[in-house]
């Protein structure tokens, strides 16, 4: 039985193996395709306003090293992915930029999406501290099958 395209948030770090060992797994089984997915949050800027800078350009150094880190953890969750995706036929990876909380939101509302896959602390490597609430909201806001991992 095919479940459509299979959904895996990846971040490359531990928070995403479980996710993604299980993604594969299923999509395996069920002769399913398979996108991994990585988000560059974008909501950095925001979040940290515009009051706190101490020095001139602080802020934006702050938010230059942000975004370096996340394109260095984009690499290594292509890298997590291709690893756990080998001599898989049916496998795509992308990366996105924006709110994590959203994009995951619309991909599990997509009628493109079969099912995601995720794990509760996905993209906290550097990523918000508000994306502690991500679990939650996905679970309120999904329509499509949702696959959580502690």
């Amino acid at each position: 039985m095919n479940y459509g395209n299979i959904v895996v948030a990846v971040d490359g770090s531990d928070a995403s193996q479980d996710a993604l060992n299980h993604a594969v797994e299923l999509a395996r089984q069920r002769n399913s395709p398979l996108t991994g997915i990585f988000i560059i949050d974008t909501q950095w800027a925001d979040f940290i306003g515009n009051d706190w800078q101490s020095a001139k350009g602080a802020r934006q150094g702050f938010l230059d090293y942000i975004r370096k880190e996340q394109e260095e953890q984009a690499e290594a969750a292509r890298t997590q992915f291709e690893l756990a995706t080998q001599k898989m036929e049916q496998v795509s990876f992308s990366v996105h930029a924006g709110d994590p909380t959203a994009i995951l939101v619309e991909q599990a509302s997509s009628e493109k999406t079969g099912m995601l896959i995720a794990g509760r602390r996905v993209f906290q490597v550097s990523g918000r501290p508000s994306l502690k609430a991500l679990a939650t909201t996905l679970t309120k806001k999904a329509s499509r099958p949702l696959l959580l991992f502690p």
